[in-house]
């Protein structure tokens, strides 16, 4: 077991990223760590109040 400074909250994150890349890998770690992201609004809501985009329109926005 690692030697850890529970006071210090840098170090216990720093640490635990460490820990779930270790045993989750990279990709594991990040899907774990998006579990606990809820996200916020309605999305259904706001996808009907947004007009749909089609490609044409994003080149378009996208090229100077």
């Amino acid at each position: 077991m690692l030697n850890v400074n529970l006071n210090n909250p840098i170090e216990i994150r720093t640490i635990g990223m460490q820990a779930l890349k270790e045993v989750l890998g990279p990709v594991g770690m990040v899907r774990f760590i998006q579990q606990f992201d809820l996200g916020y609004g309605n999305y259904t809501e706001e996808k009907q109040k947004e007009p749909d985009v089609d490609l044409d329109e994003i080149d378009a926005l996208l090229r100077p």
